[in-house]
């Protein structure tokens, strides 16, 4: 058989096995399609929502709108309550960057302790903060209020932000933790070798290898702070001091009438933030999460 033949004999087998994969590759992408238009729906669902009247609420539950209007965006503008909607969003973004500073500042110098700074029961004390995972947050509410309210912090932000300085939140501190522990030690002994002490080590040398894993705490603690219902329930009462998921139920109050629409409008406001913060920094959030716990 000469070259040509075979040239030709391969090419043929080849393009049933090419038409295969492309023909697989074509349902796969059909089926993603849809799997992610089905995860997305609500969503959508969510910003068609906001062009519809109040009074098609109940009435039309699919997905266009039968008069679309823009009245909804306008009246959300105008605030509630004497309070416009600008300041919500002020509140909402002091509360989460306050607790991105503070989480983030406090996580990492707890993390730094444990993975290390070698000093007597830090294997008890560690063990005892990832033990506190477990505790439900329900638990503490109580007491928790009784002592903001001895100390005459309420409806301030003092008992919002002042956990998050303390290296409260566990799963941080071990977040960190593992991205420490995967970094050799060899880098602090020349360290210390240079005369370089805790602090020099610290933020000169770990601090920016740790980086994935400060964003992907970063990412973590603004969703959680912006989407915080329960807390600031507990310790704010004035109106002009609401973050926008308390700010949300003065549109959908029971004891009166609820507005849907503006209360769909905000919801939406409300999720733009989020979506741009997550957008910008997803890359640092898949970098953190897919190398937590690898060892050096």
């Amino acid at each position: 058989m000469t070259a040509t033949q075979l040239l030709v004999t391969g090419s043929a087998e080849r393009r049933p096995r090419i038409k295969r994969k492309s023909v697989q590759t074509i349902i796969w992408f059909v089926a993603l399609s849809a799997l992610t238009l089905l995860v997305l729906y609500p969503l959508i669902w969510l910003v068609f929502a906001t062009f519809k009247p109040n009074a098609e609420f109940g009435q039309n539950p699919g997905l266009l709108p039968d008069n679309p209007t823009i009245g909804n965006y306008l009246k959300v503008l105008e605030g509630i309550g004497g309070v416009p909607l600008w300041r919500f969003f002020f509140n909402s973004l002091v509360l989460a960057v306050g607790a991105v500073i503070g989480t983030v500042a406090s996580s990492a110098l707890a993390a730094y302790a444990f993975a290390r700074v070698n000093f007597k029961g830090a294997g008890a004390l560690f063990a005892g903060m990832i033990g506190t995972l477990l505790l439900p947050f329900h638990v503490i509410i109580i007491p928790q209020y009784i002592m903001f309210n001895r100390l005459d912090l309420m409806d301030t932000y003092w008992p919002l932000l002042l956990p998050k300085f303390l290296a409260t939140e566990a799963f941080f501190v071990f977040l960190i933790v593992q991205f420490m522990r995967a970094i050799p030690r060899d880098m602090d002994e020349a360290a210390r070798i240079d005369g370089a002490g805790h602090w020099r080590i610290f933020w000169s040398i770990l601090l920016p290898l740790i980086k994935p894993a400060l964003i992907t705490c970063a990412i973590f603690a603004f969703i959680w702070t912006w989407n915080d219902f329960l807390s600031p329930l507990l310790y704010i009462s004035s109106p002009e001091n609401y973050p926008l998921p308390i700010a949300l139920r003065l549109y959908n109050d029971q004891t009166s009438s609820s507005d849907y629409g503006a209360t769909v409008a905000v919801s939406f406001l409300a999720l733009v933030p989020i979506l741009l913060f997550f957008l910008v920094f997803q890359r640092f959030l898949i970098e953190g999460v897919a190398t937590q716990g690898l060892k050096g």
